[in-house]
C-alpha cells in the first residue's frame, strides 16, 4: 500500500489496481462498517436476552419447585434440636423426595431419553437409587442415635449434588428443553402423578 500526498488535501489511500479513494470516503466507509457491526451486537445481545429470559415449561418448573422446597428443609433440619422435630421433618423430607424420585423415573427421564444424554439419564438413575438407600437407613433409626444427624447432612449434600447435575447448564433439565418432548403436557402428567403418589404414600413414620 502507498501513500499519495497532496499539497492542498489530507493524505488519501492509494491502491494501484483500484480507482484513488479521498479521505471523506474511507472515513464514511469505516464509520458505515462500525455502525453495522454495532447494530448486529445489538440484536444478538437481544436475542440472547430473549432466550435466557423465557419461563421455564411446567414440568421443568414442578421439579425446580421440588428441589428448592427440600433444600429448604434440610437449612430448616440444622436448626433443630428436640428429637420429635427432627422426624417430624425428616419424615416430610423423606415423603417429598421419594414422590420426587418416582415421578422423574415414571415420566421425566423415560420420555426425555433421546432428547437428554444417555450417561447423565443414567448417572441419575444411580444417584436415585443411592437417595433411597440413604432414606431407608434414617428411616430406621431415632434422632438419639448415634449418626443419626450425620447421615441426614449427609444425604442433603448428596441431594445438592443431584440438583446440580440436573439445573446447571447443559445439564438434563436444559438438555430436556431443547428436545421434542411437550413439557407442558409432562408438567401435567408430573402434577398428577405427584398427588397421587402424596395421598398414597403420606403417613407418618415410626421409630
Amino acid at each position: 500500500m502507498k501513500f499519495r500526498w497532496n499539497i492542498n488535501q489530507s493524505p488519501s489511500f492509494y491502491w494501484p489496481w483500484a480507482a484513488p479513494c479521498g479521505p471523506v470516503t474511507v472515513k464514511a466507509d469505516i464509520m458505515s462498517a462500525s455502525a453495522a457491526k454495532s447494530t448486529a451486537k445489538t440484536k444478538s445481545r437481544s436475542g440472547r436476552t430473549r432466550r435466557t429470559g423465557r419461563r421455564d415449561p411446567l414440568a421443568i418448573t414442578l421439579l425446580k419447585q421440588d428441589h428448592r422446597q427440600v433444600e429448604h428443609w434440610f437449612d430448616e433440619y440444622e436448626q433443630l434440636e428436640a428429637d420429635g422435630e427432627k422426624v417430624a421433618l425428616f419424615n416430610k423430607i423423606a415423603l417429598a423426595l421419594k414422590v420426587h424420585c418416582q415421578i422423574e423415573e415414571e415420566i421425566f427421564y423415560p420420555e426425555d431419553r433421546g432428547d437428554v444424554e444417555d450417561d447423565m439419564l443414567d448417572e441419575a438413575y444411580v444417584e436415585h437409587d443411592g437417595a433411597k438407600k440413604l432414606i431407608a437407613e434414617i428411616e430406621q433409626m431415632s434422632p438419639s442415635e448415634e449418626f443419626y444427624d450425620a447421615k441426614v447432612k449427609v444425604l442433603g449434600e448428596y441431594i445438592k449434588h443431584h440438583v446440580r447435575e440436573e439445573e446447571q447448564p447443559g445439564g438434563i433439565f436444559a438438555q430436556a428443553k431443547k428436545g421434542q418432548e411437550d413439557l407442558e403436557e409432562m408438567g401435567e402428567r408430573l402434577k398428577a402423578r405427584k398427588e397421587a403418589l402424596m395421598a398414597e404414600l403420606a403417613g407418618p413414620a415410626t421409630h
